[in-house]
């Protein structure tokens, strides 16, 4: 990516929001200050998207030696709720980050309302009591001027009669708004008086039932940047239509603040300094749905099996599915910032966690379709205990011992009875390298009833054992295997891409129900591993030797082991699609 931060020598490039941090600090704006925010609302679990943000927001303050505060957008208690809370706190550590500070936007419910009052005796804002209908209807489009509302021109008197009624619970939800007073006739349509405020009769999950009209997001995110002290507040591109009204309150703001003799002055933290927003592009990512309303609706009508379903691109669903904080801190520098929306390939993603778990993930044995391996000149009762090394790509992690006996498990896709000429895998008469161990030489197999091959014979040649000196003849197939006496059971599952088309969110035409993979998730209950891991904990991650790259799942117990497949050892997708 041109506009991402590469290192390139000594030399960095910039992407165009750490040059702007830059030309400011070399102007000693705010005082040579950074501070940033990241301000999720509390009204779901953070996806992939949100650790884009989460990464600049804190990225920008670590790099450049200042704060970045976590703040909850808490101005909807119809929505919100402390799981939301507690859930975004776990997603950003786990991630590896740490905030200065913890606000809520509740915090400042008493200074919001006071400058909402502000406004009214200035004249600046008025209760409307018409419809949200027909308010929306009132205003216009993009080239026909709004009109004004009957109540527009209200006597302050009794705006603030109406406003402090409204906060008192007299009046229903929807029956009132207030209104900022700006230009019915502004080509921008965020100028049309704005709503600031609605009544909403919910119990909030920190002020309780003290507020009964709330802030909206527009009123609400500049001034709390303000009372904070935010010098950057980084947003995503859908808000840059925003950032004129975003101005135009903190103008506002300031002058009441410069001319108040009252004490609300002092809501200001910092002296000659002022927020300013600025954007960047949203993540968009191929075969995934970022809607919090649909992921919802996928949770409540138990499509997944929760916020945390491995399918789900939440931060504790990519958590639980075996993706690393490192792998996605890279992806998102991989794929950087710019100033113009588009749709990443899911792929690079998945190239991310490979690059990150083929450097630190353990190498171990598992048969996920098995079936059994007798090496029918190997004695019954020896057990042999071999090398098996941790991690090629790191010589300091070692090695790990693991059992050697006469009947083993093999994958069924290693035997073909009649087999075509470049298989290099067991058939009959043909030789291939137990890893690890030795040559073996197919003899035959055993079928059931149904003509299903239940058992495979073979003869091992003593002489071939790894590292000793027959073990260099060459023979063109390696295959995996797990000792039938020492096997673990467990449970694997599968997983793959949740929507089956490139952009479901592009899908209008059709139900979103429609579109989803009926292959997300196969379920492979009859599965073996090596003895290594009994020990396993939930989130440990591992390499299945030729098949790709598992993770321990929480709904593993002490008799069951349960793994979910992270991702293919190879991208495979790309040939499926291009069929």
């Amino acid at each position: 990516m041109a506009e991402n931060t590469i290192q390139e020598g000594n030399r960095k490039s910039l992407n165009f929001i750490e040059q702007k941090v830059e030309n400011d600090l070399a102007e000693n704006l705010n005082d040579g200050r950074v501070q940033t925010r990241f301000p999720p609302e509390p009204n779901g679990y953070l996806h992939i998207g949100h650790a884009k943000a989460i990464c600049l927001d804190f990225g920008v303050a670590e790099q450049y030696g200042g704060r970045c505060n976590l703040r909850f957008d808490d101005t909807n208690p119809t929505k919100e709720d402390v799981e939301y809370v507690d859930a975004i706190q776990e997603d950003i550590k786990w991630l590896g980050f740490q905030w200065a500070n913890v606000y809520y936007a509740s915090d400042y419910f008493r200074q919001l309302f006071d400058f909402a009052v502000r406004l009214i005796k200035a004249g600046k804002a008025y209760v409307d009591e018409q419809s949200a209908e027909l308010i929306a209807a009132q205003k216009g489009t993009p080239t026909q001027p709004g009109v004004n509302s009957p109540f527009r021109d209200r006597p302050v008197g009794e705006n603030l009669d109406l406003f402090f009624r409204m906060n008192e619970g007299e009046f229903e939800e929807g029956s009132m708004t207030l209104r900022a007073k700006i230009d019915m006739t502004s080509p921008n349509m965020h100028f049309r008086d704005p709503i600031i405020y609605r009544i909403i009769k919910h119990p909030h999950h920190r002020t309780g039932t003290a507020w009964k009209v709330y802030p909206m997001y527009d009123f609400a995110h500049g001034q709390s940047d303000y009372f904070e002290g935010v010098t950057h507040s980084l947003c995503t591109l859908e808000f840059e239509v925003h950032r004129p009204l975003y101005d135009r309150f903190i103008d506002l703001l300031t002058e009441e603040v410069d001319k108040a003799g009252d004490g609300f002055e002092k809501n200001r933290v910092y002296d000659n300094y002022r927020p300013v927003q600025t954007e960047f592009n949203r993540l968009n990512l191929t075969y995934t749905m970022m809607s919090k309303r649909k992921l919802l609706q996928l949770v409540k009508e138990n499509v997944v099996s929760g916020w945390d379903d491995p399918r789900m691109p939440t931060i504790c669903g990519y958590r639980r599915r075996g993706l690393t904080p490192a792998s996605i801190r890279n992806f998102i520098h991989m794929i950087g910032y710019t100033k113009y929306d588009g749709i990443v390939d899911v792929a690079q993603l998945e190239y991310a966690v490979r690059e990150d778990l083929n450097a630190t993930a353990k190498r171990v044995a598992a048969v996920i379709n098995p079936v059994k391996l007798i090496l029918t000149n190997y004695p019954e009762d020896k057990v042999e205990t071999l090398d098996s090394v941790n991690n090629p790509e790191d010589p300091s992690a070692g090695t790990h011992k693991i059992a050697f006996s006469r009947e083993l498990y093999i994958e069924a896709e290693d035997f073909m009875e009649d087999a075509p000429k470049k298989y290099f895998r067991l058939t009959p008469g043909q030789e291939v390298r137990l890893r690890c161990s030795y040559i073996v030489k197919c003899t035959g197999c055993k079928k059931n009833e149904a003509g299903e091959v239940v058992e495979i014979y073979a003869e091992y040649d003593p002489q071939t054992k790894s590292g000793m000196p027959e073990s260099n003849r060459k023979v063109k197939g390696t295959i995996h295997w797990v000792s039938v006496k020492h096997a673990v059971p467990a449970e694997v599952r599968l997983y793959d891409r949740l929507f089956m088309v490139e952009n479901p969110s592009e899908e209008k035409d059709k139900d979103f129900h429609e579109l989803l993979n009926p292959d997300s998730l196969k379920v492979l209950a009859n599965c073996f591993v090596e003895e290594e891991l009994k020990q396993a904990k939930p989130y440990d991650h591992f390499q299945f030797q030729r098949i790709g790259y598992f993770n321990v799942d929480p709904d593993s117990t002490n008799g069951r082991l349960v793994f979910n497949r992270t991702v293919s050892l190879k991208d495979t997708w790309s040939k499926v699609k291009s069929k």
